[in-house]
C-alpha cells in the first residue's frame, strides 16, 4: 500500500510538470501556426492531452478478453466527458476563485463565447447521439458511429476557420527548452510538445496503475473504477493545464481545452465503442452521461443568455453533478 501511495505521488509530480511545459509549447506552436485561440485549446491542447484516457477503453477492447474489458473500455469512454463536465468544470471555476485578485473581471470567466457555444453545442448534439446509439440495432448503431466521426470532422473545420488568432501582441512566456530566444525555432517547441506529451502518458500510466491496485485492494468494481476512478487520474492533464491557463487569465485557452477535448471524447472515441463492442449501456452508466448532458446543457444556456461564464455557477453545478453520482454509486440504489 505504502509503494502504491508513493507511486501516485510521484506519479502526479510528473503529470503537473508535464502539464506545465505541454502549456507553454502548445501556446507557441498555435503561435507558428497561426491558430485561432479556440483552436488551440479545442483541438491542439484537448486532444492532445485527452490521450491518455483515450488509450485506456482502445486498450481495453482490443487486446483484454471477457465481459469485464468491455465494461472498463464502456466504462472508461462514458467517465472522460463525465469527468470533464463535472470535476473539470469545478476545478476551472475553483480556479478562477483561487486568482480572482489577478482577476479584473472575478466572477466572470473572459472566454470567447463563441468557442464555448460551438464546442458545448456540438458535444450536446454528439454526446446524445452516442448515447441514443445503444439503444438501437446494429444498423442504427454503425449509422450513429459514422455520423460522430463526420461530425467532428466538421467541428474541426469549423474550429480552425472561427475565432481570433494567437497574435504577436500577446506575451508569451520563453519556452522553456529555449529560454534565451524570443522567437524559439519551431522544431525546439516541437520537441518540447512531444516530450511534455510522453512524461503526460507515462505519469498518467502509472497514476492509473497505482489507483488501480488500490481500488482492487478496496474491492471496487471493474466497471466503477472505469468509470468514476480511472478519469479522474487520466482526465489530470486538463484539469492541470485549464488551471494554469485560468491562472494566466487565457481563458478561451482554458476552457477550450476542456470543452473541445469534451467535444473528442464524445464523438470519435464512442465511435470506436460502438464498432468494437456491443454498446449496451447499464443504468449506471445512462446515469452518468445524463448528467453531463445537464451539466453541459446548463454551462451552454448560461453562455447564451449572458454572453459569457460566472465561474462560481460552472464551479456549482460541476461540483454538484459529481456529487450525485458518487452518492448514487455509493449507495448503490442504481447499478
Amino acid at each position: 500500500m505504502l509503494y502504491d501511495v508513493a507511486l501516485l505521488i510521484i506519479s502526479l509530480g510528473v503529470i503537473l510538470v508535464a502539464a506545465g511545459l505541454f502549456t507553454n509549447g502548445v501556446e507557441w506552436l498555435g503561435r507558428k501556426m497561426g491558430l485561432t485561440e479556440g483552436a488551440v485549446g479545442s483541438i491542439l491542447a484537448a486532444v492532445g492531452t485527452a490521450m491518455p484516457e483515450t488509450v485506456i477503453p482502445i486498450i481495453a477492447v482490443l487486446f483484454a478478453s471477457g465481459e469485464s474489458a468491455h465494461d472498463i473500455g464502456i466504462g472508461a469512454i462514458l467517465g472522460a466527458p463525465f469527468m470533464l463536465s463535472t470535476i473539470a468544470f469545478f476545478l476551472v471555476g475553483l480556479a478562477a476563485v483561487f486568482y480572482r485578485h489577478k482577476r479584473k473581471e472575478y466572477p466572470w470567466l473572459n472566454a470567447d463565447p463563441l468557442v464555448m457555444r460551438r464546442d458545448l453545442g456540438f458535444f450536446l448534439i454528439v454526446y446524445s447521439v452516442a448515447i441514443a446509439a445503444s439503444f438501437l440495432p446494429s444498423a442504427g448503431k454503425y449509422a450513429s458511429a459514422a455520423f460522430l466521426v463526420a461530425a467532428y470532422i466538421y467541428f474541426v473545420y469549423k474550429t480552425l476557420t472561427d475565432g481570433r488568432e494567437c497574435g504577436e501582441d500577446e506575451a508569451l512566456a520563453a519556452l522553456y527548452f529555449a529560454r534565451n530566444k524570443e522567437k524559439p525555432h519551431t522544431g525546439m517547441i516541437i520537441t518540447q510538445v512531444v516530450i511534455a506529451f510522453i512524461l503526460i502518458i507515462i505519469g498518467a500510466k502509472y497514476f492509473v496503475d497505482g489507483i488501480g491496485r488500490i481500488s482492487t485492494l478496496l474491492g471496487v468494481p471493474a466497471f466503477i473504477f472505469s468509470l468514476l476512478v480511472a478519469p479522474v487520474a487520466t482526465e489530470l492533464p486538463e484539469k492541470v493545464n485549464s488551471f494554469i491557463w485560468i491562472g494566466q487569465s487565457k481563458d478561451t485557452i482554458a476552457m477550450g481545452n476542456l470543452t473541445g477535448a469534451m467535444v473528442f471524447q464524445s464523438s470519435l472515441i464512442p465511435a470506436v465503442g460502438i464498432f468494437l463492442t456491443p454498446w449496451e449501456l447499464s443504468p449506471i452508466a445512462i446515469l452518468s452521461c445524463v448528467l453531463a448532458i445537464i451539466s453541459a446543457l446548463a454551462a451552454y444556456i448560461a453562455v447564451r443568455r449572458q454572453g459569457r461564464m460566472d465561474s462560481r455557477l460552472l464551479a456549482g453545478f460541476g461540483g454538484l453533478f459529481y456529487i450525485i453520482f458518487v452518492g448514487a454509486v455509493v449507495s448503490g440504489q442504481i447499478k
